[in-house]
């Protein structure tokens, strides 16, 4: 079994890469984002309580996440492992996913992170805005405060996981195929 956390910043191609190896390695792909959009649209306990945070233009709390993606690791017992994209964003959210993980007997074996320079994720991004419909990738603005965001919650991530010996970075930027190569390679060494 081995379990990935995969990050980086908006753009830098976490769910194009997390698509790839869930196939090559057989694994289950938790997005954050798709497991939100789940249980909202399917009126889940959970998701109903995720909107409440939502339509009040809070942030979801952690504990509510962690939950759901408890769910999503129970209703896979027999996954060869899972890649985790979107989540954690936050130290506290790095030591819930810890415990999450231990109570179901397993580990993250290795986080890896995307890096790219920020020019070329935003040109990245504009361009997706334009075929994807989504407002925050059409905004240059938008886009370098959601940079901002991540410098400040995710990027403390890197010492959290390298104190744990599980930090690797791959370089963001090639063809899909290069790129996919990298993870690999790091992969095959968990």
């Amino acid at each position: 079994m081995i379990n990935i956390v995969l990050f980086g910043k908006p753009g830098a191609g976490k769910g194009t890469q997390a698509a790839f190896l869930k196939e090559k390695y057989d694994l289950v792909h938790i997005s954050t984002g798709d497991v939100f959009r789940f249980n909202i649209k399917n009126e889940t306990e959970l998701g109903k309580l995720a909107k409440s945070y939502i339509d009040n233009g809070d942030l979801v709390p952690d504990e509510v996440t962690i939950n759901m993606l408890s769910s999503e690791v129970k209703a896979n017992p027999g996954a060869k492992g899972f890649i985790f994209d979107g989540f954690p964003r936050t130290i506290a959210q790095a030591e819930a996913l810890d415990v999450l993980m231990s109570d179901n007997l397993m580990k993250i074996d290795g986080t890896i992170a995307l890096e790219a320079d920020d020019e070329i994720l935003i040109q990245r991004l504009l361009e997706r805005g334009k075929v994807s419909g989504r407002s925050d990738d059409q905004d240059e603005a938008k886009i370098r405060n959601r940079f901002e965001e991540y410098n400040e919650k995710t990027a403390p991530l890197i010492d959290f996981y390298k104190k744990q010996d599980k930090f690797h970075s791959v370089n963001g930027i090639g063809t899909i195929e290069e790129i996919t190569e990298r993870l690999s390679a790091v992969i095959n060494t968990l």
